[in-house]
């Protein structure tokens, strides 16, 4: 599996493809779970989570066995491990794996995750997620991931801004604190998938 590590900062991160058929896997699943309101009801995760979005709700246990989602994620994992400190890992464990439905105007303030590892992959992005109120303004943070490890330093940048793509697939480490801005280009969805997962202690190590 082809993945890039990247070091903006502090913590390294990795980025890669979700394959199209697990991308196109999960959408069919929410689409299908929004209008089972049963399921939804059983599967609604938005008052445990930090996001002020339309909708965020977890992956059931029977779909992640389904598509492989443990496996794919252990695999990238045992590469990221591997390359930083050269051990094997052992141990691999998701917490728990949600999808999240944000629309115009949501947003998701700065927090951070539980277990070793989290990440974020992205499902549908609107083409359009508006302009700056001030028409001068040369960066455009709408619809964005920011990760935030410190304040700036000398030749260290404390932050990394994501901008969303389809297939676009981050980990990161859990403690690492990573806001959403709010969009308003479209009334369109950006849906992305996220997770938390446990190593084992070795392989969490430095």
């Amino acid at each position: 599996m082809k993945i890039q590590i990247l070091k903006p900062f502090g913590p390294s991160i990795v980025k890669l493809k979700i394959p199209d058929e697990i991308v196109n896997a999960m959408n069919d699943y929410t689409d299908k779970i929004i209008i089972d309101k049963q399921k939804l009801e059983n599967l609604d995760h938005g008052a445990g989570l930090a996001g002020n979005v339309h909708q965020e709700f977890l992956l059931d246990i029977n779909f992640m066995k389904k598509i492989d989602w443990a496996n794919f994620l252990a695999k990238v994992c045992s590469q990221w491990i591997k390359h930083h400190n050269g051990r094997e890992l052992k141990d691999f464990k998701i917490i728990k794996s949600w999808i999240v439905r944000q629309f115009k105007n949501e947003y998701n303030p700065a927090h951070h995750h539980t277990g070793h590892i989290s990440g974020v992959g992205y499902l549908k992005v609107p083409d359009n997620l508006g302009t700056t109120s001030q028409k001068n303004k040369s960066i455009n943070q709408n619809g964005k991931l920011e990760l935030i490890d410190t304040s700036p330093k000398l030749l260290s940048r404390g932050n990394y801004i994501i901008k969303p793509e389809v297939g676009d697939f981050y980990l990161f480490p859990a403690y690492l604190l990573h806001t959403v801005y709010p969009f308003s280009g479209s009334d369109d969805e950006r849906r992305s998938v996220s997770f938390n997962a446990a190593l084992d202690p070795l392989a969490a190590s430095l």
